[in-house]
């Protein structure tokens, strides 16, 4: 565990400027979330260095576990984000076991609840600035068999054994009643080449079989259609 025809000029040249457009609002994002990550990577490096000398196995990145429970057949009031209940967080191999060892397992969670497993500094939300422009694939299980994938999910995650780590946001699993749906998001949805990388490379560390379906779906999109799961882009 050490641990995604050209036509006339005219059109081709608002295409460009719309890349070009896309390119600076994700390039702004990053900016954005430049400040933060500067303010926290020293009190990071320190903490690795602390763990480390008190011979633990620090991980490349400081991880969060979040929990979402919904009140069945109730509209609730209360803004998403505040239902977002954070668990705990961890950097080092042994913290994770001693967090993980402690969590309910899927099976025994109610529906509808999420579980989220997301880096630091990122909240499991469309709208954060490290989400907004990115967006997720996802897999649907029968609930017999999802707390497995989830475990393995969640050690290619922490382990960083995922291609283009480093436009992984993190990983959710959705208690549902029929199903439960796992989804990996990702920063950069224009990025086609990292999306589907991230597709095989999901499959490759799940050994998912043939018979299972990856959607893939942006963020802006369930933002429009405010659902996470319905009218999915991309298949395969």
């Amino acid at each position: 565990m050490e641990l995604v025809a050209e036509k006339e000029s005219d059109q081709q040249n608002n295409n460009n400027n719309s890349e070009k457009n896309n390119n600076t609002s994700y390039a702004q994002a990053l900016v954005d979330s430049h400040d933060y990550n500067n303010k926290e990577s020293d009190e990071f490096r320190e903490r690795q260095a602390r763990d480390l000398k008190a011979g633990l196995h620090p991980l490349k990145h400081k991880f969060v576990f979040w929990y979402t429970r919904r009140t069945l057949g109730m509209r609730s009031q209360t803004p998403y984000e505040d239902n977002i209940k954070k668990i705990v967080d961890f950097t080092t191999v042994e913290a994770f076991w001693v967090c993980y060892c402690h969590l309910a397992r899927p099976a025994t969670l109610p529906s509808p609840t999420d579980l989220h497993l997301f880096k630091d500094g990122i909240r499991p939300l469309w709208e954060d600035s490290a989400n907004c422009h990115g967006g997720k694939w996802i897999i649907r299980f029968k609930k017999a068999v999802s707390g497995r994938f989830w475990e393995d999910l969640v050690l290619a995650l922490v382990g960083d054994q995922l291609d283009y780590g480093e436009n992984i946001c993190g990983a959710v699993l959705s208690i549902r009643f029929n199903e439960d749906i796992l989804s990996v998001w990702n920063r950069n949805a224009s990025d086609h080449q990292a999306v589907m990388a991230l597709r095989d490379a999901i499959k490759r560390n799940l050994k998912l079989p043939h018979s299972y379906l990856m959607e893939y779906k942006p963020h802006d999109a369930s933002l429009r259609d405010n659902s996470s799961y319905r009218n999915t882009w991309l298949r395969g």
